[in-house]
């Protein structure tokens, strides 16, 4: 038996009930493997019938279908000669399970179902899935007629299980399992399992993936061993954007990584790995008693199939795969990439002409426009290196210099994709953000439209006083509070009609056949008006804070070479919606009652600490507190214990009043008690009087 022994992972661009599609991109990826060598291949999770199905899980079609596409990667022999780890949903005993299905030519040797499933912020896989609940047993699984007339049998194996090669064994755990605090890959290490796979459907956060890393490194690190790790990549049909990253470690190294963002439908990372190296490794003498003393062992089924041979170990020219040093993007480079490969995937995918944004002039429709210029950049580079996918998507939708002539600069295929509009107020708009949105537009080279809505406004505002004989007034002429919002929202939601009337005719007006434009904008806490022109198809930075966006504009500003950047990042936010006078200009921050810098941090304490608003004012109490020492780079605000409180609480009472349509990552009521009644705010005024008593002695 031989030692040096090749293995395969991928990345797989999959997408939701895509059958035909998604069986496709897994052969090749098998094929891809079988040529550099490779013995054994895992893909991503679900990718048979794409991960993100969300309630198509419960459709009884959704398992028949993808049984369908499993037998006919069974009888297709071009995928013999290599182990294959697949994932597939599979109803079995009438529960739903989400598996992992290792065959080996045109034979299933088992059914591994998910043990863990993944169930907090986008997930919900337990609405889908039943957990496989007996870590280390099994039971047999009833094969359909057309799976029994290919394996010969009426029955496999059902349940946690490894498979044992002549050489080695290896083992499946899925995605959220590696997150958990006893992973199965413990067990197994302990019971001599030496190869680890695990198929991912881990979609993209921003500085997701040093956590990654560093769990899946430690996943060997401590017990030796090889693990592949295998993950969706792109936008499947979902909200989402998987982020792909496949790799394979060995004893706590990255030996293979593949791209974390990219245009590619099929990835292979293959890795040649040496057994004796796990040997050795685990040859310490504390891993060594627990391995003797655990008493989970595995059931291991049995194949003659080999890894490696005594042949490829005389083969000099074989050796196994140096270690590497990981690649992590910046935050910068995350948006940029993520957001453009995004947004290709959904282009494409859609069918439409290419995308719309209102620009304002200030940095929300900024970074969205400058992310769809990454994606221009993305999409012409991928096109230089001869992409026959992207070259075909390009010639689909670039099509107003004729058929199949490709566009040669991103600003070329800017032109051609990417409308942005400015839709000012003659009394309202200013000369700066007119410019602003010019200058980018002319920039990056989008097909730029310049108009006013004045008339539109001036006849909607005239039929309130037409119909009940009122006139409303801004703040600035007189006019009460609801008055100055009922005329700044009519502006908005002109805008939005607007937006989307240019989205549906300009393609057609410019002379290219075919669909619409779709709208893109969006922003953290929602400085907006309810269906405005941010109320779009897509929000590229709808989970983007302030903070990482302004860091993304001044990066986008050095290293895409667009110096109208810096006019963005020095302007004061400002929505335009209220007339412009000698003393008065309208400031984002000022309506807000607060900076978009404590906004940044109200949302992560928010939404990643979990706090509310009384424990949110505990830690802002003392984070922000003017009586605190001064520091180096300490550049939090300095307030009052009163002060805290008082932002604090503005911050959730505008949190409760603007609900978003679309809450599926932050699930909450969609109608409030008032906060400013509420128990939590008088606990925060309890607590404040307790502080201020403390404050008052310490004075004395």
């Amino acid at each position: 038996m031989g030692y040096l022994v090749t293995v395969a992972t991928c990345n797989l661009n999959q997408w939701v009930l895509d059958w035909e599609g998604n069986l496709s991109r897994i052969i090749e990826s098998i094929h891809q493997a079988k040529a550099a060598g490779a013995r054994l291949r895992v893909g991503p999770e679900l990718e048979i019938c794409g991960y993100s199905n969300l309630d198509h899980f419960h459709e009884l079609d959704l398992y028949t279908h993808s049984l369908e596409m499993l037998h006919r990667l069974l009888l297709d022999k071009s995928t013999h000669g290599i182990l294959l780890d697949v994932g597939v949903p599979i109803l079995h005993r009438n529960l739903r399970y989400n598996c992992r299905v290792i065959c080996l030519d045109g034979k299933i040797l088992l059914i591994r179902p998910k043990m863990w499933l993944a169930n907090d912020g986008n997930y919900r896989e337990m609405r889908h899935f039943t957990p496989w609940m007996r870590p280390r047993e099994t039971e047999l699984f009833h094969l359909p007629k057309m799976l029994a007339e290919v394996q010969g049998e009426t029955h496999v194996l059902f349940g946690d299980a490894v498979i044992s090669t002549p050489e080695t064994a290896f083992g499946a755990e899925t995605c959220e399992e590696l997150f958990t605090p006893k992973a199965p890959h413990i067990d197994m290490a302990l019971d001599g399992v030496e190869i680890i796979t695990n198929s991912s459907g881990s979609h993209f956060t921003l500085r997701k993936l040093d956590t990654r890393l560093q769990l899946i490194m430690e996943a060997t690190r401590k017990s030796g061993g090889v693990y592949l790790y295998a993950n969706q990549q792109g936008c499947d049909g979902e909200r989402l954007y998987f982020d792909g990253c496949a790799m394979i470690i060995v004893n706590g190294d990255v030996v293979a990584q593949g791209s974390q963002f990219s245009l590619n439908d099929v990835e292979v990372v293959t890795a040649t790995v040496d057994l004796e190296e796990v040997r050795s490794y685990r040859a310490a003498i504390s891993r060594g008693m627990q391995a003797a003393a655990s008493t989970a062992k595995y059931q291991r089924i049995q194949t003659p199939f080999e890894l490696s041979s005594e042949e490829d170990d005389a083969d000099v020219g074989m050796a196994p795969t140096l270690p590497m040093q990981p690649r992590i993007h910046s935050v910068e480079e995350e948006i940029a990439l993520s957001g453009g490969c995004f947004l290709w995937d959904y282009l494409r995918r859609s069918g439409t002409a290419g995308y719309l944004v209102p620009l304002s002039g200030g940095i929300d429709s900024c970074a969205t426009a400058v992310i769809v210029y990454s994606m221009c950049r993305i999409v012409m580079k991928a096109v230089e290196e001869g992409n026959q996918q992207v070259i075909e998507d390009v010639k689909r939708v670039a099509k107003y210099k004729g058929e199949g002539v490709l566009p040669k600069t991103p600003q070329e295929l800017c032109n051609q994709i990417f409308t942005t509009i400015y839709m000012g107020m003659k009394k309202q708009s200013s000369h700066e953000t007119r410019q602003r949105a010019k200058g980018l537009s002319a920039a990056i080279g989008s097909y730029h439209v310049n108009l006013d809505i004045d008339d539109i406004y001036e006849a909607q505002k005239k039929l309130v006083v037409d119909t009940v004989g009122f006139e409303p007034k801004f703040k600035v002429e007189g006019g009460t509070v609801q008055e100055n919002l009922t005329l700044q929202c009519l502006q908005a939601r002109i805008r939005m009609v607007t937006a989307y009337e240019f989205g549906q005719i300009l393609p057609t007006a410019r002379n290219r056949p075919g669909g619409g434009s779709l709208l893109v904008l969006g922003s953290l806490r929602g400085y907006l008006t309810k269906y405005d022109c941010s109320s779009a198809d897509i929000n590229p930075i709808g989970s983007i804070d302030k903070a990482d966006l302004k860091r993304f504009i001044g990066w986008a500003e050095k290293d895409y070479d667009l110096p109208c950047l810096h006019e963005f990042l020095t302007a004061v936010p400002t929505a335009e919606l209220e007339p412009i006078t000698e003393n008065y200009v309208q400031s984002d921050e000022a309506d807000m009652g607060m900076t978009y810098q404590e906004l940044t941090i109200f949302g992560r304490l928010r939404k990643l600490n979990k706090l509310g608003p009384f424990g949110m004012f505990q830690r802002l109490v003392h984070d922000w507190s003017i009586d605190r020492e001064r520091k180096q780079d300490d550049d939090a605000p300095y307030y009052t214990p009163a002060q805290v409180a008082e932002k604090v609480k503005k911050f959730f009472h505008f949190y409760a009043i603007n609900p978003p349509d679309d809450n599926r990552f932050d699930l909450r009521p969609f109608l409030y008690p008032p906060f400013w009644k509420s128990w939590s705010f008088k606990r925060i005024d309890i607590e404040l009087e307790r502080i201020e008593k403390k404050r008052a002695s310490k004075k004395k």
